[in-house]
Formats: structure tokens, sequence, C-alpha cells
């Protein structure tokens, strides 16, 4: 498989060295690329992406007005592309928007109006959602102002851009502490979105939500149970996307949300089936449900396996397994195997583990089992 840094190529230097050079005169091709291109291969994506943006931001005019009509003139006329799409002889778009969009929002931030005319149509060739971030940090109502008219606007990515760029909490990108003490501003974009006709805005109406949620549960639960009034399929997906990390948690005020009320139950088990799991293979186990209510229940069961960790202590991870309606008095068996096996987020360590239950957010049972692992990885 290629590695991902290499979105950011030897070949796409060459192709931003070809489009400045069409637009700049006196630009030093050769020496920009020999410059970048000695020191690429040892760096990785961000990395990558930041040598070019310094170096574009050592030959390109000091004069803004100058500087962004160069970078505009090099973006690719194709419109509504992915990032696999490939930057080539008619223009700049997908991973080369990465370097650009890092010389705007490093050199603009005294002209916002300027800037986010750039970067709005920057989004249209892959995404601006890290470039906006400074400006957000600067002057967090400026900005919102310029974007809150997009959440009309007819490109998806530009739509898009209104809840990707402002979330609090964004992967790779800058945290908006601001936005993160009090998301509120926010709410507005993101309820004029909701509905977007393309998943891919209301995708990151959901992820924005859920960045919300790590600081806000309680904000997010109350606007869940709003959305879910009269929600039709595609909002009932989004708020329950938004809401997974609550799910998971068993926050009470969001499961009610969802008309899940707490269990009325009995429970047998965990029972594990193979109390001693060599690496690579599966944990088996089942569980006994008995209805104690006079209501039939809707539920939602996750089980926690409790994974030992380098200092001996065990830490819970929750994983998702069904939903199911239990009638009165009804009496259910079911079985589940979990296979643990190499995956490059979690370190796995011998010994004694667990698994426990988690039904409409309550915990049940704690059943012990061991891990063996291979002698050299001990």
């Amino acid at each position: 498989m290629e590695p991902f840094k290499n979105n950011i190529s030897p070949d796409l230097v060459r192709c931003i060295g070809g489009h400045v050079a069409q637009h700049h005169a006196g630009f030093d091709r050769l020496g920009f690329e020999a410059d970048i291109l000695e020191e690429l291969d040892s760096l990785e994506l961000k990395q990558r992406a930041t040598l070019i943006a310094r170096h574009l931001d050592h030959h390109l005019p000091r004069e803004l007005s100058a500087r962004f009509a160069i970078l505009q003139a090099m973006l690719h006329p194709m419109t509504e592309v992915a990032f696999d799409r490939g930057s080539d002889e008619k223009g700049i778009r997908g991973w080369g928007m990465m370097p650009l969009g890092m010389v705007v929002a490093a050199s603009g931030l005294e002209d916002f109006e300027a800037s986010f005319v750039l970067l709005k149509e920057m989004t249209k060739r892959a995404t601006a959602e890290f470039d906006v971030r400074p400006f957000l940090a600067r002057d967090q109502e400026q900005a919102l102002a310029i974007m809150a008219p997009w959440v009309k606007d007819e490109s998806v990515h530009v739509r898009r851009l209104v809840s990707e760029g402002t979330r609090p909490r964004l992967p790779w990108g800058m945290r908006l502490q601001a936005l993160v003490a009090d998301p509120t501003p926010t709410l507005p974009l993101l309820e004029a979105l909701k509905d977007d006709p393309e998943d891919y805005v209301r995708r990151s109406v959901a992820n924005h939500l859920n960045d919300i949620a790590k600081d806000h549960p309680e904000l997010v639960a109350d606007i869940a149970k709003r959305w879910l009034k009269g929600a039709d399929r595609n909002r009932e997906k989004l708020v329950r996307h938004a809401c997974r990390s609550l799910i998971k948690q068993g926050h009470t005020a969001t499961l009610e949300a969802f008309g899940l009320n707490p269990p009325e139950i009995r429970v047998e088990g965990p029972q594990v089936l193979t109390t001693e799991v060599a690496y690579g293979d599966a944990l088996g186990f089942n569980i006994e449900l008995v209805s104690t209510s006079s209501k039939t229940q809707d539920l939602v069961i996750d089980y926690l396996i409790h994974f030992k960790k380098a200092n001996g202590t065990l830490a819970p991870k929750v994983f998702k397994w069904t939903k199911l309606t239990l009638a009165p008095g009804e009496r259910l068996t079911l079985s589940r195997s979990h296979a643990i096996r190499p995956i490059t987020t979690r370190v796995y360590y011998g010994g004694t583990q667990a698994i426990s239950l988690r039904i409409n957010g309550k915990d049940f049972g704690f059943s012990e089992f061991e891990l063996v692992m291979p002698t050299a990885m001990n």
C-alpha cells in the first residue's frame, strides 16, 4: 500500500512550481523545487505540506493582493472534486490545496475578507477546514459573520466547510478553545445545515456535535431530543452519529432522547466461554436476559472489554453489540465472540482481563479471562 505521505509527492512539488512560474515573473522555479525535494522524502504528510508552504511564502510577493492573485490563478478550473483527483497541467486541487491553504492562513490574518474569498474557492477543490481556524482564533465573531451565509451556498464543499472548519476539536486542526468553552455561536449554523441534502454535510454536522458532546454533554442531549422530534431517516442517522460517544458512555439524558429508559431486567453473565484466550484467537461469551417489566422494552446492548495496561491496571473499551426489543417476562440468550488480534491503536499485555455489559447505559456483570501472549511479545 502506498504510504499516506506520498499524497504530497515530488510530482506535486513540480506541478506547483510550474503553476507558480506561469503567474509569477522572475520566480526561481528550479531553486524552489530543489530546496523542497532535498528534504521531502524524510518528512511525513503534514510536514511535507508545511515545507512547501514555507518555500511558497519565501518566493511569493509580500504584497497580499499580488500573492493572492497568484494563488487564485493556480487553482484548477474544475471544482467539486475529491482529494484523489490530482493536480495537473490545468491547475492545483486535491492534496495540493494543503500547502496553498497554509500560505493563506499564515499571511492573510490582516485581511479577513480577501482571505475568505480565496479560501472559499480553495475548499471547492479539496478543503480549507484547517485554514479557516487561525481566523476563528483571531476574531471568531468576524470569521463566523463571513461564513454564516455560506450555509446556503450551492457548493457542497462550502456548506461543509461551515460545519467542519468550526469544529471545536477538529482532528489534525488547531483546537478552537473559545468554542470548546462555549459552542453556542456555531449552533445556528448547525441548525441551518442539519437537513442539508448531502450526507457529506450532515455527517460533518454530526461530527461537530460529537466534538461538543465531549465538553457539553447535556447541551448535545437537549439538541438530540429536539432534533429527533419529527425527524426523517437522514436526520435520525445524523443525531445517532452525533451522539455515538454519549450513547457508548451510557449518558442518561441522551439515551432518553432516543426513547431508551433504564432497563428493567435480570442479567446472567457475561459467561466467558473461553477463559484462556491466545493472542490472535477470539473471546467467546454469552448472556441471558430476563425482562422484569410489565412493558415491552427497547434495549441497546454494548459490551466492555477491560484490557490490561502496561502498569497492570484495567482500562475499559466499549464495543457496540446489538439493539433489540424485549417483551414483558421474555427470556433471551445471546452469544458473541470478539477477536483479539493485532491492531495499530492498541498494545496488548498478557494476564487477567475482563468483560462486562452496558445495557441502556447501565453496567452489568464483570467476568475475567486470561490473555496469553506469544513468548516473544511478553
